[in-house]
């Protein structure tokens, strides 16, 4: 996904990176467990730095600077119920099938697992923006499903991950300097901050609704399934007994 790379790198594609790093920054504060994934179509923008889990993994269907896993985002090679914490990245509306990649990040997350999912929103200026350059021949846009959010939230409901919030921003995409650059941004922010769903991109935050099964110590392992192993505590060592004396086993 080339053509959406090089959008990311242009002055509107870093400044939505910023905002998407902002607004994720508080729902990753409180996003705890052991393992984190981002799932995407393009090389690593890295959206996770301000997660406080430690095993973080990037997967694209390309190699790339960043990318620890090559797979496609409806094939995830990653054994079931193993990533606390998915960022799908643009995933769903630039794959295939995207409700074979919405069961497959449903079927990788454990239980009370949560999924951040990020989407260009098609009832937006920006979104019809989109629409009209994809009907004039433009690569990228041609290549996009647009999803609306009422449209995922059904298929979230289907598999039983329950939608928390939905946040929007990039109302406008920033233009000009000065003046004009600054009250783009200004609102923008007042948009986002009023819960306002006419952004550019949403940023949809869903856990998995699905009671937790006790795990065997050992199970068959598919050959194409990444087992992300949680740490296992460090045994307490306990203290050696005394050995009783002559005078104790006399009696």
């Amino acid at each position: 996904m080339t053509e959406l790379e090089t959008w990311y790198q242009a002055p509107k594609g870093e400044y939505l990176l910023d905002c998407l790093r902002a607004e994720l920054a508080t729902q990753l504060d409180t996003a705890f467990g052991y393992h984190l994934a981002q799932v995407g179509v393009t090389g690593c923008h890295r959206l996770f730095d301000s997660s406080p889990i430690r095993h973080r993994i990037a997967i694209a269907p390309r190699p790339g600077e960043g990318i620890g896993l090559q797979a496609q985002a409806d094939e995830l090679p990653l054994a079931s119920d193993s990533v606390d914490v998915l960022i799908a990245h643009h995933a769903l509306e630039f794959c295939a099938n995207p409700h074979q990649a919405l069961r497959e990040m449903h079927r990788v997350l454990t239980p009370q697992g949560r999924l951040f999912i990020i989407g260009f929103n098609p009832a937006s200026v920006p979104g019809m923006g989109m629409a009209l350059s994809s009907r004039l021949g433009s690569p990228l846009w041609r290549q996009r499903r647009g999803l609306s959010t009422w449209r995922l939230g059904d298929w979230l409901n289907l598999l039983g991950l329950e939608v928390e919030d939905v946040h929007h921003c990039f109302a406008l995409a920033p233009r000009g300097r000065g003046r004009l650059r600054r009250g783009i941004e200004t609102a923008n922010a007042w948009c986002s901050r009023h819960g306002l769903p006419i952004g550019g991109v949403y940023l949809v935050h869903a856990i998995k609704q699905v009671a937790g099964q006790v795990r065997p110590v050992q199970r068959s392992r598919s050959p194409r399934l990444i087992d992300l192993a949680v740490p296992k505590p460090v045994p307490t060592p306990r203290p050696t007994p005394t050995s009783r004396s002559k005078g104790d086993s006399a009696a």
